[in-house]
C-alpha cells in the first residue's frame, strides 16, 4: 500500500515522503495514529501544493535573512561589562549576552544558539562572532567589549 507520511518515523520515513508499505502496517498502525494517509491522487495533489508553499516560504525567509546579514555586517555591537584594573572581566561575555544585544539593536529575535563565539571572552577588546540567520546563511559580527565605567 502506498502512503504519504505526515510525521517523521525513525528508520522508516520523513514527513512528506511517499512510500510503499505493507498493508497491515498501514491499516493497523500508520493510518489509525494519523502518521500517514493513503496516497490517493487528491492527497498527492495536496502534498504537491504544500511543498510549493513551503518552498516559497523558505525563499522569502532566505531573502529576509540576506537583508539582515547586510545590516549585521556593517554594524558593530558594543557590550559594556565590568572589568578589573588589568582589563580582565568579572565573568565572561556569553553568546546569550550577544544574542540579547543583537535582539535589542536589530529589533529581531535572536536565539543564543544562533550566536557562536570563537573562544570565551574574558577580557576587554574587539572580537568576532558568527551569527546563523538561516540554515544556509551565516554572517560575522564585530563585538567591542568595553568597561562599564569607561
Amino acid at each position: 500500500m502506498k502512503v504519504i507520511f505526515l510525521e517523521d518515523i525513525p528508520h522508516v520515513a520523513n514527513t512528506g515522503d511517499v512510500k510503499e508499505v505493507k498493508t497491515g502496517y498501514a491499516r493497523n498502525y500508520l493510518l489509525p495514529r494519523k502518521l500517514a494517509v493513503a496516497a490517493t491522487s487528491q492527497e498527492m495533489a495536496r502534498l504537491e501544493s504544500i511543498r510549493k508553499i513551503g518552498l516559497v516560504r523558505l525563499s522569502k525567509l532566505k531573502e529576509g535573512a540576506q537583508a539582515l546579514a547586510e545590516r549585521l555586517e556593517s554594524a558593530s555591537i558594543v557590550l559594556k561589562v565590568r572589568s578589573g584594573p588589568t582589563g580582565r572581566l568579572y565573568g565572561a561575555v556569553t553568546n546569550a549576552m550577544v544574542a540579547q544585544e543583537l535582539s535589542t539593536m536589530m529589533e529581531v529575535e535572536f536565539d543564543r544558539r544562533d550566536v557562536q563565539l570563537e573562544d570565551s571572552i574574558h577580557e576587554l577588546g574587539s572580537f568576532q562572532a558568527r551569527v546563523k540567520l538561516h540554515p544556509e546563511l551565516t554572517t560575522t559580527v564585530t563585538l567591542a567589549v568595553e568597561d562599564i565605567e569607561a
